[in-house]
């Protein structure tokens, strides 16, 4: 069995370098920052530093950061947070050139988007813009089942308004 570095309550660790769409690199080499898996960020700064990684072409680790917000965050909102990161992770399986890993993380986080309803019937908090997210992984769906090129362009959603 491997070795695996662990965190102090013994989960693991991947140290692994990784390239710009997340995959592992050989031990060794040169990969993209990794996002610490420790990150915990108030709510403004996960989506500012989020969407500078999607606009970066970033998903993956985008991806890692909203997953963060999602582990951390008040139990209430995980539900948003896990919506945001399945995006997150359907732009990146897009990038990989997987259909259907994008087609169920995509149809995933229109679900939960869809579903997510904030306490006393509130806005959606911070910002986020569900509505235009909806309809941004549904074009990408659409874009998918039609076999229709997909530019860096449309890999980059906003996530406020």
């Amino acid at each position: 069995m491997v070795d695996r570095d662990r965190d102090d309550a013994g989960r693991a660790l991947n140290s692994r370098p990784r390239d710009r769409l997340g995959r592992p690199l050989p031990p060794g080499s040169v990969g993209v920052a990794r996002i610490p898996d420790d990150l915990d960020l108030p709510p403004q700064q996960t989506l500012t530093f989020a969407q500078q990684l999607l606009d970066d072409g970033l998903a993956f680790n985008a991806h890692e950061v909203l997953e963060a917000a999602w582990k951390n965050g008040p139990f209430a909102e995980r539900m948003l947070w896990q919506a945001l990161a399945q995006l997150a992770v359907g732009v990146t399986h897009i990038q990989r050139g997987n259909a259907k890993g994008a087609r169920t993380l995509l149809t995933r986080a229109i679900t939960r988007l869809t579903e997510f309803h904030p306490a006393d019937d509130a806005d959606v908090p911070y910002g986020i813009d569900r509505a235009g997210l909806i309809a941004h992984a549904q074009a990408l769906l659409e874009a998918l089942d039609a076999g229709t090129p997909i530019s860096p362009t449309e890999l980059t959603p906003r996530l406020r308004g």
